[in-house]
């Protein structure tokens, strides 16, 4: 079976990356780098990574007009990611165009709503409904786009699963039972996120901070 784990290298920090990865690269499925990472070492960098062996998530998530996105898709094809993100609040036609873009073995999937979002943020910013129902909107948007699934919080990827039952979903804001949630607002156990329908969970600092990074991805995966 193919490890769920994704461990969030969330640094600017080329070497630090490197040896957390080769630390747990036994115990996880994949390296999830951001923007952050990306924005500090670009392209190169991402390539560097891809020599440990694993599977790269790109999340970059990727927002703006349909054409501008297809061409920074394209640009990221020699990459080669397993997974990359955009906003399905882009539109259809953004997510239609970023999904041709892509390379045929990537999979393209889109952020509903940020994990550090709650229902007031998201009133805030004019969305009327709860973050749920948002959620199930945009999930029902992607799938219609021709994505290869969604970006959501485990208190809805059970819905969203509902709504589109061969998806591929991503669960980050993921937390073991003992952690501290951080900027998260809306978080779940690494088990019940998969018991909710979780293709892969996307992790962070509960490894990366842990005084000893593979043990607590051993720590984790055993209770999958």
């Amino acid at each position: 079976m193919t490890r769920p784990i994704y461990v969030a290298l969330d640094t600017t920090d080329l070497e630090r990356a490197r040896a957390i990865a080769t630390r747990v690269r036994n115990h996880v499925g994949g390296l999830k780098l951001g923007l952050e990472f990306f924005c500090a070492n670009g392209p190169d960098g991402i390539r560097e990574m891809g020599t440990i062996g694993l599977p790269i998530f790109l999340d970059l998530k990727l927002h703006d007009i349909p054409n501008t996105v297809a061409k920074a898709v394209q640009a990221l094809r020699p990459l080669s990611p397993a997974v990359l993100t955009v906003h399905a609040g882009g539109g259809r036609a953004m997510m239609e165009d970023a999904k041709a873009a892509a390379p045929e073995g990537t999979k393209v999937v889109g952020v509903t709503v940020l994990t550090s979002l709650d229902d007031e943020d998201l009133a805030a910013t004019g969305i009327t409904g709860d973050s749920h129902a948002q959620v199930e909107r945009l999930t029902a948007l992607a799938r219609e786009s021709g994505l290869d699934g969604v970006v959501c919080s485990g208190n809805e990827v059970k819905a969203a699963r509902k709504l589109w039952p061969d998806g591929f979903f991503v669960v980050p804001g993921v937390r073991p039972a003992n952690a501290g949630v951080g900027d998260q607002k809306r978080v779940v156990t690494p088990r019940q996120a998969l018991d909710r329908g979780a293709s892969i969970l996307v992790i962070g600092r509960p490894i990366t901070q842990a005084e000893d990074p593979d043990l607590a991805a051993r720590a984790i995966e055993a209770t999958l």
